[in-house]
């Protein structure tokens, strides 16, 4: 952190603004003066670099590259901004930060940050059960993808839905990756196919995930037929095994052997 007084008169101006700020009290006893230096990449690829000087809490001088100079923010931040930019030697350092600073760190961390690509992972379900007739949402969850650039899109039945499309912020993961979820009112008919689009920079082409009305009720009567069977085919098994066991002893467990008849 460079600070915001770089030399020791600076201090003692400061002591003397801070007295004449304080208007018939006793100074506090301890004061924290502070520099923030700021890197801004912007959309057209310049970048910007700012300088914030606070003192406690209260940020009373900035330098913006955009503008060149120092500009005070509060009246004791004047005296200050005006000797600061008189000082050509100075102003020429702290102008030539947006290269030096900004542009340099820029370049070296783009590999990462700019060109990184995530390609994103993408899940559709609905958010309940789904009823024919019956209103509904149906969710499209996109996740893991980087940058957070991103556009997703709803069709039914080959046709863009516009109405009905609810989409959350941009979330962090905090692993350097985003998700989103992006929801679609619908009034499901049987045989709709609801399609979610997906457009990335990491993606050569889209990538569209398809949800066909019916299919979760359909899955799970499938489900449930196979768990059906199986557990007929585990109940046929113990019964067979019970049957031959009892075959080959001469008595089996839970079963009592009649005594033999004789005649007479």
């Amino acid at each position: 952190m460079v600070p915001c007084a770089p030399a020791s008169p600076w201090v003692a101006a400061l002591m003397v603004l801070l007295s004449r700020g304080i208007q018939g009290g006793a100074p506090p006893e301890n004061h924290l003066l502070r520099a923030l230096h700021e890197c801004y990449a912007e959309n057209n690829g310049t970048q910007r670099y700012i300088m914030r000087c606070i003192l406690d809490r209260e940020e009373f001088m900035r330098f913006d590259s955009t503008v060149g100079e120092f500009r005070a923010l509060t009246a004791m931040g004047r005296p200050w901004a005006e000797s600061w930019n008189s000082q050509k030697e100075y102003m020429e350092r702290r102008r030539a930060e947006v290269d030096t600073v900004c542009r340099h760190n820029y370049e070296l961390n783009q590999g990462f940050t700019v060109k990184r690509r995530v390609q994103p992972k993408v899940h559709v379900s609905p958010s309940k059960k789904v009823t024919l007739q019956h209103h509904g949402l149906l969710v499209c969850h996109v996740t893991d993808f980087y940058p957070g650039s991103i556009q997703v899109r709803w069709f039914r039945n080959g046709q863009e839905e516009t109405a009905g499309v609810v989409s959350t912020n941009l979330i962090r993961n905090g692993d350097w990756t985003f998700q989103i979820l992006v929801m679609l009112e619908m009034t499901p008919q049987r045989g709709d196919i609801y399609t979610c689009h997906v457009e990335h920079p990491s993606l050569q082409s889209p990538v569209t995930v398809e949800w066909k009305v019916g299919s979760d009720s359909a899955r799970n009567k499938m489900l449930t037929g196979v768990c059906g069977l199986v557990l007929g085919l585990i109940f046929l098994a113990v019964g067979v095994a019970m049957h031959l066991r009892c075959k080959k002893g001469s008595t089996c467990r839970g079963v009592h052997q009649l005594p033999a008849f004789h005649e007479l």
